[in-house]
């Protein structure tokens, strides 16, 4: 038997180096098993590396649409090669200042793949590494079409955010938030985007007056959407797929999939463990992360409905309290905030307003555009919509959904709202710093009873 631990995680990714570092405040003697780079995927090979990417989209857009604001660009261009660079930067950094971190808290990292033993201890290579308690944080990976195979120009998410090149034309497969965010980052860079979604809207788990001013302003931004139909007759070449779609044909230089993951559970021997599964492959657990073997727990995309960074950090926080015996309280899914980093934002929490009135509730409706405020005038937030979803008897906020230049960094005050039990009539009287983008929310809450002041 190799060292023994209070506390093992397996995976170093949000989830389960977030649970690392409060096991190891929570004076618990833990250790991170890791087969890639601190950080897992999300710091390496999807949320960072996406976001950089996005960011200098933005950057590059607004260069190049700047005349109006007094700022004339000339021969703005994009360094494809530079831009590859600072990714892999970036996602260095934060992953060099994760491995800072278990370093500051005394937490060794054993490289290698991991598994669980009949006993509930976890095995890396030869050695078997005894554990009081062990967290599964592995994370999920892509799922292809049926019928095809990544490989080549038929990439996955990672793939689509680390091509060799900008491609002239591109397809989207899944128009989900990271689809969606692939077709806004390309659309902008000047590659002709195709976005196609089996569903019959794009951001299919979004409220529908949402998605309908994202899909508007994808055309205008030069997207073609197709939904309701799917991916056919895929034939990739050396340098370019060609495959149907609905009626149509195309040929791209990249088919990118982004249609969906599955937990990465393979490598971890749950069976011999007495860990059971869920029928949607996902593992079983208890509102705190625990599994049916006692000792083990499992967080992030391993568990429960949506796969999202900070969801995992949330989870993986709760499970190593649980097993420390410390009190704690089980993540509330229903306020778990879905960020899509799109042109516009897209943010949103809680019941969209068809789902809220298919649970039976009577609804209230609170809108307001972003425009309408200064703010959104002087920061050129043309398309933004706050949107409530109220429960129409004790005045709960039911859902909020944001679309705007700044909608991820202003849902957190809704979600903030629903957390404490508030309603809109505590928001309609919250007094919002001008000119802030935030006045928008001011304001809807305000339109539930119709008087929104810039409506």
């Amino acid at each position: 038997m190799a060292d023994s631990f209070d506390t093992i995680v397996i995976g170093g990714g949000p989830g389960g180096y977030v649970a690392a570092i409060r096991a190891a405040q929570l004076g618990r003697k833990v250790a991170v098993v890791e087969r890639d780079k601190a950080g897992g995927r999300c710091l390496n090979y999807a949320c960072i590396p996406a976001k950089t990417i996005l960011r200098t989209a933005e950057i590059y857009a607004e260069a190049k649409g700047s005349a109006d604001l007094g700022v004339v660009a000339k021969d703005v261009s994009i360094d494809w090669d530079a831009l590859g660079k600072r990714r892999a930067a970036v996602s260095d950094s934060l992953s060099s200042g994760v491995k800072m971190l278990w370093d500051k808290n005394k937490i060794p990292t054993i490289e290698g793949e991991a598994s669980l033993t009949p006993e509930g201890n976890v095995k890396v290579g030869d050695g078997v590494y005894e554990a009081g308690s062990v967290i599964l944080a592995t994370g999920s990976v892509a799922l292809p079409i049926p019928g095809v195979e990544f490989g080549g120009r038929i990439v996955d998410t990672w793939g689509a955010w680390s091509l060799p090149e900008l491609p002239k034309k591109i397809a989207v497969v899944g128009a989900g938030a990271s689809g969606s965010e692939i077709a806004s980052a390309y659309a902008r860079f000047g590659t002709e985007v195709i976005l196609i979604e089996m569903l019959d809207q794009i951001l299919p788990a979004e409220d529908k007056d949402i998605a309908k001013i994202v899909e508007r302003v994808f055309k205008k931004q030069g997207i073609e959407i197709s939904t309701g139909a799917p991916v056919e007759n895929v034939e990739a070449g050396k340098s370019s797929v060609k495959f149907t779609y609905g009626d149509k044909s195309a040929e791209v230089d990249y088919l990118c999939i982004a249609g969906g993951r599955v937990a990465d559970t393979g490598p971890l021997g749950l069976r011999e463990a007495g860990v059971e599964l869920e029928e949607n492959g996902k593992i079983k657990v208890d509102p705190y992360g625990q599994t049916t073997n006692p000792k083990v727990f499992a967080i992030g995309d391993l568990v429960n409905r949506k796969a999202l960074a900070h969801k995992a950090s949330e989870e993986g926080v709760v499970a190593v309290e649980k097993a420390a015996g410390v009190e704690t309280h089980p993540v509330d899914q229903e306020l778990m905030v879905g960020a899509t980093f799109t042109h516009p934002q897209v943010a949103s929490v809680g019941l969209t307003e068809a789902a809220a009135k298919e649970a039976g509730h009577e609804v209230k409706i609170g809108k307001q555009k972003i425009a309408g405020e200064g703010a959104g005038t002087v920061y050129d937030d043309k398309d933004g919509l706050v949107k409530l979803v109220i429960d129409a008897k004790y005045g709960e906020v039911l859902g909020a959904h944001i679309v705007g230049n700044r909608a991820c960094d202003m849902i957190a005050e809704l979600v903030a709202t629903m957390a404490l039990e508030g309603g809109y009539q505590e928001l309609s009287r919250i007094v919002h710093p001008h000119p802030t983008v935030s006045e928008a929310v001011l304001d809807a809450a305000r339109a539930v009873d119709g008087w929104a002041i810039h409506a």
